[in-house]
């Protein structure tokens, strides 16, 4: 392999965890060849995932903000609205996003590549252009980041008419009457909580006994409760024994206790998968482990120590904030930088309706590693920004250490919650106490002053407990 075209670092995939890990490498002065296989840089998370997503929900917000902002609007949707309608924007956003990400790798020198990459032996990949065209390049380290795709049940047949996954819902022509969603997680509650504020009918199936179950249950106890009250309806543990088109009007989905659930359409959510297929993994010795990952350690080293994984890859949530960092700590490692402890105080956000996010210990986490640890609650319908904008289906918990001094960890779930997050994370980094968030003076009316009346809760439970020490 004489004549291969030889790299310091080759980077498999441009979705975000590959464009930080291809950005971090050449700034750090290497010779850097960034491969995607799909027609534009991003990957799914640019045109199937997070973007198009995204922007179906503000539009769903907006029909929201403006039913909710005066009597004097209906606020009703046609009911032959269109789902590309609801997507307007989104080309805008996607060549925008397009733009930015070009330049960037052009700026920083990263050799873009357009093809399939295989590996030959583990220190050289071939790459098979969409003409034919092949050839082989060597690296002294890799970054795999290629991605994931939806995960497929057994049980159903996808078709991408009437059954759809995650990458192909938002390619339905109008907005259907009915919708099951199969599957109780993150992909799952935001098109469900989307499409249910957008006048669908729909129905979450999933084996767990409740949503995003990975989450505090008091903050998924008010988004369920959001949920059903937009007409949402959730069956908790049950399965989907069979999927059929009834060749009329309504996808049966037929459960295992023989109930038959109909509707217009089905999104079948039920996680994601790596795209490992095409990368041959046996050719240096890897393969996934027992949870259809790749074994990595702390820093997305894999067995092969010159072989990283980052994104979806390593299995760590499909967050794209997540998956840029998880680039960015790969090649730090890899080339011995800095990595830092970031990892460890990030936050996660969840984009469903309302929004829900975190960072730190939840109360159940708090409650098994300490004895009696003190919560503050903070209710939006409490908060003049929640009255004043009719968002009050809000809550936000600041779980401290038992004597109510030191912040372990912010839940909160309402309008806003992936923005407010962000003010416990800096807490939490800096080491803030409970008694920092009393001290500090809010804008009014906001719903960062939450963060004092829930401060201002633990307050009260500590001069309890001091009162009751105090008597006896």
């Amino acid at each position: 392999m004489s004549n291969a075209m030889h790299y310091d670092i080759i980077v498999v995939g441009s979705g975000p965890a590959g464009q930080k890990a291809a950005i971090q490498a050449a700034k750090a002065g290497k010779r850097v060849a960034l491969i995607e296989k799909e027609q534009g840089i991003g990957g799914n998370c640019v045109y199937r995932g997070t973007i198009p997503s995204k922007t179906l929900r503000e539009s769903a917000l907006q029909h929201e903000r403006l039913k909710r902002s005066s009597e004097a609007f209906e606020g009703r949707l046609r009911t032959d609205v269109s789902v590309p309608s609801l997507l307007h924007r989104l080309q805008e956003v996607i060549k925008a996003h397009e733009t930015f990400m070009t330049n960037q790798l052009q700026r920083n020198n990263v050799i873009y590549l357009h093809g399939c990459a295989r590996f030959v032996t583990d220190h050289a990949i071939e790459l098979e252009s969409v003409d034919g065209m092949r050839q082989v390049l060597t690296a002294d380290l890799f970054v795999l980041a290629a991605g994931s795709r939806p995960k497929s049940s057994p049980n159903i047949e996808i078709d991408h008419e009437y059954v759809l996954d995650s990458d192909s819902i938002l390619s339905m022509i109008y907005l259907p009457r009915s919708l099951t969603v199969v599957g109780g997680g993150v992909i799952a509650c935001e098109y469900a909580s989307m499409f249910s504020l957008l006048g669908v009918e729909v129905t979450i199936i999933d084996k767990a006994d409740r949503p995003l179950e990975f989450l505090d249950a008091e903050i998924v106890e008010i988004f369920q409760r959001n949920f059903e009250r937009n007409g949402g309806r959730f069956y908790s543990r049950h399965t989907v024994m069979d999927v059929a088109w009834d060749g009329v009007s309504s996808v049966v989905a037929t459960l295992e206790n023989g109930m038959a659930v109909k509707s217009e359409k089905m999104l079948v959510a039920i996680g994601r998968q790596p795209n490992v297929e095409e990368l041959n993994l046996p050719a240096v010795g890897l393969q996934l482990n027992e949870k259809g990952r790749l074994t990595i350690n702390e820093y997305g080293q894999t067995m092969v120590p010159h072989i990283y994984a980052a994104g979806d890859m390593a299995g760590q949530g499909a967050l794209a904030s997540r998956a840029m960092e998880e680039g960015r700590r790969a090649v730090s490692h890899a080339l011995g930088l800095v990595v830092g402890e970031s990892a460890n105080q990030m936050p996660l956000g969840i984009y469903t309706i309302p929004e829900i996010a975190s960072i730190g210990l939840d109360e159940a986490q708090a409650q098994a590693r300490f004895r009696g640890p003190l919560i503050g609650r903070a209710r939006f319908d409490e908060i003049a920004k929640g009255q004043i904008t009719g968002a009050c289906n809000g809550l936000l918990k600041l779980v401290a250490d038992p004597a109510g001094e030191r912040l372990l960890g912010v839940q909160i779930v309402g309008e806003d919650a992936t923005e407010l997050i962000h003010l416990g994370q800096m807490a939490l980094q800096s080491g803030a106490t409970i008694d920092r968030f009393i001290d500090t003076i809010f804008n009014f009316p906001t719903f960062a002053e939450c963060y004092r009346v829930a401060a201002l809760d633990i307050l009260g439970q500590r001069r309890k407990q001091q009162d009751l020490s105090d008597a006896a």
